[in-house]
């Protein structure tokens, strides 16, 4: 995945550690938990795009983000760019869009919805790779049989996430 150099970046502190931002002319490019993997190189050292905090796009996000996390926000809207993934990507990303907050699919599920049943291994990398965690909620796809599988951001995070939206019991609704 390579990403432009119009691309502008932020950092927000969430609940779950550290996000960083990203965002071009046309939407939302990037959300990441710090030291995810996948992170992309020109953020995993010295970070190589420059900070633009007043940036329209990076603010809306902002305070979505602030909302969900206090419980306030079910569905995100702000524009997203996923230019930068190909277009078998995209396509999952589209599809994990659709899964309500509150549901969850299977990465079957995820494949069989993109018109490709075999592609089951192919989905979990594309997932795997959603550049924008949270708002794209790669969070809400389990394994087959419903287990917590595969985080980029890590099982902890996904599994607080899920707890948050209402899927998982515990304490942090």
């Amino acid at each position: 995945m390579k990403f432009t150099r119009s691309i502008v970046q932020t950092t927000f502190q969430s609940p779950l550690g550290k996000m960083i931002i990203a965002a071009t002319d046309n939407g939302l490019a990037g959300l990441w938990f710090e030291g995810q993997r996948h992170l992309p190189p020109e953020l995993a050292g010295p970070v190589l795009w420059p900070s633009d905090p007043a940036h329209p796009v990076l603010q809306k996000v902002i305070g979505q983000l602030q909302e969900y996390f206090a419980g306030q926000r079910t569905q995100f809207d702000v524009p997203l760019d996923l230019a930068y993934g190909t277009a078998f990507q995209q396509s999952v990303w589209q599809a994990l869009l659709k899964i309500p907050q509150g549901g969850t699919a299977s990465y079957g599920e995820v494949s069989q919805r993109i018109g490709k049943p075999a592609a089951v291994r192919a989905v979990g990398a594309a997932v795997g790779r959603n550049p924008v965690s949270v708002i794209v909620p790669c969070h809400r796809v389990m394994g087959a049989n419903g287990a917590l599988t595969g985080y980029a951001g890590g099982l902890e995070r996904k599994a607080a996430l899920l707890t948050l939206e209402g899927v998982l019991q515990g304490s942090a609704s």
